[in-house]
């Protein structure tokens, strides 16, 4: 009986403190065999509770920042795709026009009609719908996960951003969409309300809420990745599609109403939304991922995405004579 009281003292002791110094009054009362063995358990218990805590392990570790980068400018190439040419491409077709040109700023169509104007936002909307169920679909590959999730905000944030941007300016492809109409002013703040509900009552709450499992449970530590995995991916999506943007075909002013507006503008959510983890209103997820590793397979298709954006697609491509 004794021996049984000693054992699950020094046992439950284990895990506060250090496993080797756990089981000193226990290895005055057994035999070495037997400290030896319960101080193996000890250690193994020790272990598994570290391990099942993932939220322990990234108090030391950060994401990798060059694969953040790396998924980053993919998920920009992807997502900018999307809108151009599957968006506006698509309605193009779809309307019976003719492509005439395609950059990463802009789609020409012989049928300049409100369908193709809209066409990128509808699509932004549909793929990151997708995305969204794809990236809660992958429980154990991070990178991917990642992946999935900055696609889905990307298209989020543009399609909510356009609205907004639109109401406001009266420029971008939702001010084509409703011109005419009257009474104009209507439209434009139609418009602005349904991309201010859209963009941060529905998109940033939605994708903050996704990132959850690469934060871990602690409150400070999560705000610190939080800021990491939003930021990087902010600036890198800005910059790369303002280089490209610059070698647009039309003219400087599609860098700021498009390249800029669409990147540094729509993508915004991602500069701010961190500081909603203060405080207990967004729980911690039950879902943890693993860390984000380097990859070079990433960053090899990083490179070969940025070159292809930035020479190909940047200075355009015409497929037709206007």
């Amino acid at each position: 009986m004794i021996t049984d009281v000693n054992y699950r003292c020094s046992f439950r002791f284990a895990h506060a403190i250090e496993p080797e110094y756990a089981f000193c009054s226990l290895c005055a009362s057994q035999g070495p065999e037997s400290a030896a063995t319960m101080r193996r358990m000890a250690v193994n218990a020790a272990r598994d509770v570290t391990e099942s805590n993932p939220s322990t392990l990234r108090e030391a570790t950060q994401p990798d920042l060059l694969t953040i980068v790396a998924i980053a400018i993919a998920a920009t190439v992807i997502a900018d795709f999307i809108h151009e040419g599957v968006g506006h491409g698509g309605m193009c077709a779809a309307a019976g026009g003719q492509p005439l040109a395609l950059s990463t700023v802009h789609f020409e169509c012989s049928a300049d009609t409100r369908l193709v104007a809209a066409g990128g936002t509808l699509a932004n909307l549909i793929f990151g719908a997708l995305f969204w169920v794809t990236a809660r679909a992958v429980k154990q590959n991070a990178s991917w996960r990642y992946f999935f999730w900055l696609l889905m905000t990307f298209n989020l944030f543009e399609a909510g951003g356009y609205f907004l941007f639109s109401g406001i300016g009266n420029i971008g492809d939702w001010a084509a969409v409703v011109a005419g109409w009257q009474p104009a002013w209507a439209w434009r703040v139609g418009l602005t309300a349904l991309g201010t509900v859209t963009y941060f009552f529905l998109c940033v709450p939605l994708c903050l809420g996704e990132l959850r499992p690469f934060l871990g449970r602690d409150r400070k530590i999560r705000v610190q990745r939080a800021r990491r995995l939003t930021l990087v991916p902010y600036f890198t999506s800005g910059i790369l599609s303002c280089v490209a943007g610059a070698l647009n075909p039309v003219g400087p002013l599609l860098i700021l109403i498009s390249a800029a507006a669409a990147s540094f503008g729509g993508h915004s959510g991602l500069a701010w939304m961190w500081n909603l983890l203060y405080g207990p209103r967004i729980p911690s997820s039950e879902l943890q991922m693993p860390e984000i590793k380097r990859s070079g397979g990433w960053i090899v298709a990083a490179v070969i995405l940025a070159i292809v954006f930035i020479a190909g697609l940047g200075p355009g491509v015409k497929f037709h004579s206007g």
